[in-house]
């Protein structure tokens, strides 16, 4: 048995408050003609859920984590209750979708931890409150502003008119499960057809004769195989995880490639085959000696089309994803830097140019910054250098090119894998944005 807090952080004692630009800008998109009568605010919240034992910690929880600073005034309401407003705002209300990944909520957990709070008891939701006093916003406007603030993909959100009292759905509901046990795939008698309709259908982006391949195998196995092994394979052989394009046939000129990646890159690395080349093209990263006694580790990659799609959240996992394959190079390297290359169209292109569905390049710029910034300085790893270019070529999809520098002993650079090893996984639980992400 649990109890439902909510904490809303009104920031009304700051002389000099920050603007609130991503609310003006989205008015400014949506409905130009509309007269703001005073700055726009925004105010966090939390809802928490608790043991009834630490129910008394929660306002010094409010006061001094979650507001923390004298500007602020932390409002703790008992369930789903938030404070009131003025008369004539209308409000819009954003949080994660149930099951999404919220990182503010582990820090907030982590730091009631710290306070005393039943860790295993306690649960955290977050979301942010928009106020606006405007004239002649329609609710179907209203609704677009809000569209501007959430990702549909991560977030939810809410809309409330002058003087209606803002009610939301419990953000610690959740979905019933899906069925246990293993899940089999009709694949050995499926014909053509219905192969490439299983692609479609469970979004495995792989074509016909990648989905034979498959069929043929398992064939082979007399089996059919399992929904978990099918994703497995799909994301395999993804383009994000081998890249098709790089190690497919492509013609340059009058010359062409059967394989680029290994007739170029590859192939030129082990011509040369330097002695300080201590670990190419078989682990997590390159690693380069720099003396007798220490390498340099070396891994980048692209999180694209992930922060096309979810700005901050692509962009955190992909400079956390060279962190971790520093983290798993050899016996392991220490991480020490990060860097990044970010690529965009104008921050002044005209929304009638942007591509169906597609998000504002200074919308993607702010939460792919936040991105790497959250998952890299904030937990003690340093971006030492990056770039940054603008090109209207990038308005459909940016390029956001993380990498990650980390130290590691020339004995420990080699490992071997062997059948039978344990395998030990470390982190927090994944969410649904991370399922078949």
């Amino acid at each position: 048995m649990s109890v439902t807090y909510t904490v809303t952080v009104i920031h009304d004692r700051d002389p000099q408050p920050t603007p609130q630009t991503e609310l003006r800008e989205a008015l400014g998109q949506i409905q130009p003609s509309a007269t703001v009568s005073r700055p726009p605010e925004s105010d966090p919240i939390y809802y928490l859920q608790v043991d009834p034992a630490d129910a008394d910690k929660i306002h010094s929880l409010a006061d001094n984590f979650l507001a923390g600073s004298p500007a602020c005034r932390a409002v703790v309401s008992s369930g789903l209750a938030l404070p009131e407003r003025s008369q004539d705002e209308t409000s819009i209300i954003v949080q994660r979708k149930p099951g999404v990944t919220d990182p503010v909520s582990q820090s907030v957990l982590h730091a009631m931890g710290e306070s005393g709070f039943d860790r295993e008891q306690s649960q955290v939701r977050t979301g942010w409150r928009y106020r606006v006093a405007v004239d002649e916003l329609s609710s179907e406007n209203l609704v677009e502003v809000a569209g501007q603030l959430g990702n549909e993909i991560v977030d939810e959100w809410f809309t409330f008119g002058e003087g209606e009292p803002e009610m939301v759905p419990d953000p610690f509901r959740s979905f019933p499960s899906e069925s246990t046990g293993r899940v089999e795939v009709s694949l050995l008698d499926a014909n053509d057809e219905q192969l490439q309709s299983l692609s479609d259908t469970g979004g495995l982006s792989l074509d016909l004769v990648e989905m034979q391949t498959i069929q043929n195998h398992y064939r082979g196995l007399d089996r059919n195989p399992s929904e978990i092994e099918l994703e497995t394979i799909a994301q395999t052989w993804s383009e994000h995880c081998c890249h098709k394009t790089l190690t497919g046939r492509i013609r340059h000129g009058d010359h062409v490639y059967g394989n680029m990646l290994k007739e170029t890159i590859f192939g030129v690395t082990r011509e040369l085959d330097k002695p300080w080349c201590w670990s190419v093209f078989k682990d997590n990263a390159g690693v380069i000696g720099i003396d007798d006694e220490w390498g340099v580790s070396f891994k980048v990659e692209t999180h694209n089309h992930p922060s096309a799609l979810e700005p901050y959240g692509g962009a955190g996992t992909g400079i956390g994803g060279v962190i971790r394959d520093t983290l798993g190079t050899g016996l392991g390297a220490r991480p020490i830097l990060n860097t990044d290359v970010f690529c965009f169209a104008p921050l002044d292109t005209p929304n009638e140019d942007l591509p169906a569905g597609t998000l504002h390049p200074r919308r993607i710029l702010r939460g792919v910054v936040s991105g790497v910034r959250d998952y890299g300085n904030r937990m003690g790893i340093p971006t030492a250098n990056g770039a940054i270019h603008f090109h209207p070529d990038f308005v459909g999809n940016p390029l956001v090119f993380c990498g990650s520098v980390g130290l590691i002993r020339k004995e420990h650079v080699d490992k071997t894998v062997n059948p039978g090893d344990q395998i030990v996984a470390i982190g927090g639980r994944t969410g649904r944005d991370g399922i078949h992400g």
